[in-house]
């Protein structure tokens, strides 16, 4: 089964009796515009975004007819989940991970990064308290800020100057 576009998501779809055949991704495999994966229930979808990047979000459907809907379900994967105590710690772990150039999720008040073990050990280095969990990476942290900015107003300056007491005064 051919699918070029996103049919909705399972939110504003009424489901009306019809079963759910969930189509399993990674985390990594959601921007991904071509894929050949199996349903659940062991249906080949072959995934063909040729105009834009797909951005498939937990639930979306990607096929709904009279019989049956495919959905996408997000799988839990190995994590770092670090609950910041402050803006300041959060903008520091923002900032250590962001100089690795990882993905950055957030989630109820937690960041949430795919495991990797010399990240863990930094952050337990530097006084945070990462815990290493299996969760669904759903909520990437996206940002418009340019990767290494100098002139003095990237997103990490803009944070630190909003978490020193000398900028609040």
């Amino acid at each position: 089964m051919l699918i070029q576009q996103k049919a909705g998501n399972l939110s504003t779809i009424p489901l009306n009796g019809r079963p759910i055949d969930r189509l399993p991704l990674e985390w990594y495999e959601t921007n991904k515009r071509i894929l050949r994966k199996r349903t659940a229930s062991g249906k080949e979808i072959a995934l063909k975004f040729l105009g834009e990047n797909p951005a498939l979000a937990q639930d979306d459907v990607l096929y709904a007819d009279d019989q049956f809907i495919i959905a996408i379900d997000i799988l839990p994967c190995d994590s770092i989940v670090v609950k910041p105590r402050s803006m300041y710690e959060m903008a520091s772990v923002c900032y250590e991970i962001g100089n690795k150039h990882l993905p950055l999720f957030y989630e109820a008040e937690a960041l949430l990064v795919p495991y990797e073990d010399p990240l863990f050990r930094l952050l337990t280095a530097g006084g945070f308290t990462p815990t290493r969990e299996s969760r669904k990476l759903l909520q990437p942290l996206k940002t418009t800020v340019a990767a290494h900015g100098h002139n003095g107003s990237s997103l990490f300056s803009k944070i630190m100057q909003l978490t020193t007491p000398a900028a609040n005064a």
